[in-house]
């Protein structure tokens, strides 16, 4: 028997913080609505990833609502850089207090979303069998929330413990007295290694490419300090709003050859001692002028050859080859050292690769090493995963994987031509994984929302960017993308983690500010880079 179909205004997809800013703000509006999420609970991809040492690398202050002045001073941090069990606790403490789980569908995954063109409404069906009607389809799903395996053979036959990263188990793992391996070194990897290899007999940690990693220096917020930021959170939600990366993150306008060469080492030396990601913000141009930037990686180096105390295993651990900063900044607090405690070792895969998973561990080129446990921290397919892990097709049958087969393509990272009432929130054209997710989020959910009061004040049943509006954007895109340093990495912001993915720079690189005035343009003329049909009824809101 086929499911009962639930008509709505609005489908949202995702339970991050994207998905719970729109479920909130389109319920306030009025609007009836659903919320789909595949994890048990809220919480994106914090819900998922429970490995050891994780924790976001933004300030807590900055990585969290500014749409509910009550929130903001009710919720208090405990750290400067929020640890996942505190992060989850968050969005549970949000979900809960604007009553937002009651809207959700969990452990529920979209199979499907296609547009009909006659009745200018989304069909959307999941794997339990449901299918719901709406006028229009949020895809909050983010850009990291399809992890991905690494393109090995033989990780089938493997028989030891198997983990991944990105779907970590909801129960205490233990590492003692066992061999652990972990494949994969970026921000995920250098957060497992340096907790991992304070409990584990033996660690091996299988790095193909080294990242730069800077020292996080995470401290406890206290109490006088967390009521500043309470009375001033105005002030820096908008200073955030008005920044590059959309966070309070010091930035600088200084030129790095505007200063001298001792001028230069005393503010990056001053930058390491303050941690996070204060070395970014201490030049303007660390991501424009390749050899400014060579002289800051090779200040980091050199930080990496004073840690690490065996010559040829510092050697192998500092990054060469890229731009610093072109792959995602590393925060950490104790990732080099690790490597001077005798039970943790280096396989250094560029000149020992590894060529399968066997049933006991990694065999490399030099031979078999044998493990009890191997952990994978290979990452996502980013951006434009969640968007292809379903079916999506819009009008005349046409799918999003048809679309961007030669990569993500759409206006403002918002919507897509072809794809009515389809709205992406931090969308793979847009700002996205270059600055704060959630100010992303708010700006675009307030974006869509406007859309939408604009629509229903008009009687106008759906609306799709024009050809003409993409194609400029995307023109856009690629000519901002062609003046910074971030495509000369070979990272998942390029696509270059995934087999066969199209390769290029597609996020908008010209900041989050200027990113607000185009989409704030696009409002102010009168939605004149957009296509509108006329009437529908909305659904009564229950």
């Amino acid at each position: 028997m086929p499911s009962a179909v639930t008509r709505l205004d609005v489908v949202i997809v995702g339970a991050g913080f994207g998905g719970l800013c729109a479920t909130h703000r389109y319920r306030e509006m009025g609007l009836k609505i659903v919320g789909i999420e595949a994890g048990g609970d809220v919480g994106g991809v914090w819900y998922w990833n429970r490995y050891p040492g994780a924790r976001v690398d933004l300030p807590s202050i900055d990585y969290s609502y500014s749409f509910s002045p009550e929130i903001e001073q009710e919720w208090t941090w405990s750290e400067q850089f929020a640890a996942q069990p505190e992060l989850l606790a968050y969005f549970n403490f949000v979900a809960d207090r604007l009553d937002l789980r009651r809207h959700y569908h969990f452990s529920t995954r979209v199979t499907s979303a296609v547009w009909d063109e006659e009745r200018k409404l989304w069909t959307v069906r999941t794997d339990r069998g449901q299918t719901f009607e709406a006028t229009y389809c949020i895809m909050a799903t983010g850009p990291l929330s399809i992890p991905k395996d690494p393109d090995i053979p033989g990780i089938a036959r493997y028989k030891g413990q198997l983990l991944r990263a990105a779907k970590w188990p909801h129960h205490p793992v233990s590492f003692e007295g066992k061999r652990v391996g972990v494949i994969g070194t970026g921000s995920t990897g250098i957060q497992i290694v340096q907790e991992v290899g304070k409990q584990a007999g033996e660690l091996f940690v299988f790095q193909r490419t080294p990242s730069f990693t800077m020292p996080m220096r995470n401290q406890a917020l206290e109490p006088d300090y967390v009521a500043e930021v309470k009375r001033h959170y105005a002030g820096l939600r908008e200073a955030a709003r008005n920044s590059p990366n959309g966070g309070v993150r010091p930035a600088s306008t200084r030129a790095f050859f505007s200063v001298t060469p001792a001028q230069r080492r005393e503010l990056l030396d001053d930058a390491w001692k303050q941690g996070g990601l204060a070395m970014l913000g201490t030049f303007a141009d660390l991501l424009s002028n390749p050899e400014a930037n060579e002289h800051v990686a090779e200040f980091v180096r050199g930080k990496i050859g004073e840690i690490v105390k065996d010559p040829v295993t510092a050697e192998q651990l500092k990054p060469r080859g890229y731009p610093i900063f072109a792959r995602r900044p590393c925060l950490d607090s104790s990732y080099y050292e690790t490597f001077n405690q005798p039970n943790v070792h280096l396989v250094d895969c560029l000149t020992d690769p590894i060529e399968e998973i066997t049933e006991k561990g990694v065999r490399t080129r030099a031979g078999e090493i044998e493990l009890d446990v191997l952990i994978f921290a290979t990452g996502y397919d980013g951006l434009t995963g969640a968007m292809l892990a379903c079916e999506v097709v819009g009008r005349g049958g046409r799918r999003v994987s048809e679309k961007w087969k030669n990569g993500a393509y759409s206006y403002l990272g918002l919507m897509m031509e072809g794809f009515p009432n389809l709205f992406m929130t931090t969308g793979p054209n847009g700002p996205a994984a270059l600055a704060n997710i959630i100010r992303i989020s708010e700006h675009d959910v307030d974006w869509i929302a406007a859309l939408m009061t604009h629509m229903d004040q008009h009687g106008l049943a759906c609306v799709e960017p024009t050809g003409e509006a993409e194609d400029r954007w995307m023109e856009l895109v690629v000519a901002l993308s062609q003046r910074t340093l971030l495509s000369k990495a070979k990272t998942w912001y390029v696509g270059a983690n995934v087999k066969d993915k199209p390769l290029g720079l597609t996020l908008f690189t010209g900041g989050f500010p200027k990113y607000r005035e185009y989409c704030a343009a696009a409002t102010q003329d009168n939605y004149r880079s957009f296509a509108f049909a006329q009437t529908a009824d909305r659904v009564a809101a229950t």
